[in-house]
């Protein structure tokens, strides 16, 4: 069963999911915004498990109920380490159609992606908003280093199955496939906002450890290193990242101590 869904507005998108009796959608806590009356909400900490929304019990006895236990309490331990949030939402039509209504937390854009079972989908962190009870939500920790030096690539959703998936970013988005530009392209670490299974992402440093590469790194805004895509694949940018954003804020309160070099001198949100 196909969610029926409609992405609306401008600055600020939101998602108005349309459920068909008995069908079932789940979100980050959060990312909630309104529902009709018939649509019931359950806050759980176990994700589904991409066959369809997983409920209590899980069958086998007190050892089934055992391995479920230990199974939630992996998910959790992931999402707390990443970051995430460690409930979702789900919301069930009940006695006809019902409608829910989701948002992101920053100004831009919402876009509804397809999963047909073949290729899974890769997205920021806070990126995820909603999605069928048939994609199963993930964590993927990108090692090495990739991990050590990208910043916001360490962390990474990962989204499986078949069925609807909703993100949000910030700014405007704009679609890519680094096979149309030679198959690779490098962009700040902070303008990813998803790619699909196939794409091979990293982290390289901007230049190299002479003069010029300083200057990079002091006066051209990036920091040090920039993410790198490649392959035959979607990739999904956003137009403003949430450290500009921070210390465009900063700025308008008097409170920016970013100076004019920017780059490596810059002072991070949080």
């Amino acid at each position: 069963m196909t969610l029926q869904q409609e992405i609306v507005g401008n600055a600020m998108q939101m998602a108005v999911v349309s459920l068909q009796p008995g069908q079932t959608v789940y979100c980050e806590a959060g990312k909630f915004l309104f529902k009709t009356t018939n649509v019931t909400m359950e806050t759980r900490l176990s994700g589904p498990s991409g066959g369809g929304d997983q409920q209590q019990g899980g069958g086998g006895g007190m050892g089934g109920m055992l391995r479920q236990a230990m199974g939630t309490a992996m998910q959790v331990g992931q999402r707390a380490l990443a970051g995430e949030s460690l409930a979702f939402q789900y919301f069930t039509s009940q006695g006809g159609e019902g409608t829910v209504g989701f948002a992101g937390v920053l100004p831009g854009e919402m876009r509804a992606l397809e999963l047909d079972g073949t290729r899974a989908w890769f997205a920021e962190k806070d990126a995820f908003v909603a999605a069928e009870s048939t994609v199963e939500f993930g964590i993927a920790f990108q090692g090495g280093r990739t991990g050590r030096s990208g910043g916001e690539g360490f962390v990474l959703e990962k989204f499986t199955g078949r069925g609807t998936v909703i993100i949000a970013g910030a700014g405007n988005f704009i679609d890519l496939n680094p096979a149309d530009f030679g198959g690779r392209i490098e962009v700040d670490t902070g303008c990813v906002v998803a790619f699909e299974e196939g794409i091979r992402y990293g982290v390289q440093r901007i230049g190299g450890l002479n003069r010029q590469g300083m200057m990079n790194a002091v006066f051209g805004g990036e920091g040090l290193s920039l993410a790198t895509l490649e392959g035959n694949g979607r990739v999904i940018l956003q137009s403003l990242t949430i450290e500009s954003l921070a210390n465009a804020l900063k700025k308008a309160q008097g409170g920016d101590k970013q100076g004019p070099t920017g780059g490596l001198f810059s002072t991070h949100a949080g």
